[in-house]
């Protein structure tokens, strides 16, 4: 059942507002069987979280303690697009790093903005760009694992309002690393949900390119 589940899942993540744009050549083999990227699951509610075997994925984009000199605060966020890395900075000149996928050429927003609120396998709603390109999306899909923002997301704000940006899990473990979302930051669900517990509401966060995050 949970196999079934999980297959009908990944199935389902083009019908994301921050949908794969792109299908990327499989990092592996395995690419070709949805099912064969996962392992088990990690207990959680309302739903398990599907644990990913990482024997098929580049060690470089595991969850791992870094040396970081930059200038930003410990508790903020960085996400270099040029990378396919987050960081969650440390004190001492540190950071826990995780791999990301990122938005496609065009596609990818940069900037300063805060954690603005946070979603527990959260329900998604496309963007009207995203409608525009594609009519037959949903309007609505509810939270489970057939919802492409996966276990959590982390709703990025600029000035008290929504950007439509988000830090979110995803179905789609083989894009990480890549650039082929239309926009958002994603992380593998295991990754999502260690970060959510980690980071307040209201934590800065910094998105670059090309070494700057101004506009």
């Amino acid at each position: 059942m949970f196999r079934r589940l999980l297959l009908g899942a990944v199935l389902s993540a083009s019908l994301s507002a921050c949908q794969t744009a792109q299908q990327p050549a499989p990092v592996q083999a395995a690419a070709t069987d949805d099912a064969a990227w996962y392992i088990g699951s990690m207990p959680d509610k309302p739903f398990d979280v599907p644990l990913v075997d990482r024997r098929l994925m580049d060690a470089k984009y595991a969850k791992q303690t870094v040396n970081y000199d930059g200038p930003e605060k410990p508790g903020s966020i960085v996400v270099d697009i040029d990378e396919r890395m987050l960081y969650l900075i440390q004190p001492d000149k540190k950071a826990i790093r995780y791999g990301v996928g990122v938005g496609k050429q065009g596609f990818s927003w940069k900037g300063v903005a805060s954690v603005g609120r946070k979603g527990v396998w959260p329900s998604w709603r496309p963007t009207k760009t995203m409608k525009g390109i594609n009519p037959d999306l949903p309007e609505h899909r509810e939270a489970g694992l057939d919802n492409p923002l996966g276990a959590r997301a982390l709703y990025l704000h600029q000035n008290g309002a929504d950007t439509l940006f988000r830090i979110h899990g995803t179905n789609e473990p083989w894009s990480i690393g890549e650039q082929v979302s239309s926009g958002c930051v994603r992380m593998l669900n295991e990754d999502i949900v260690d970060l959510y517990e980690r980071v307040p509401v209201g934590a800065t966060v910094y998105v670059k390119r090309n070494g700057r995050y101004r506009v």
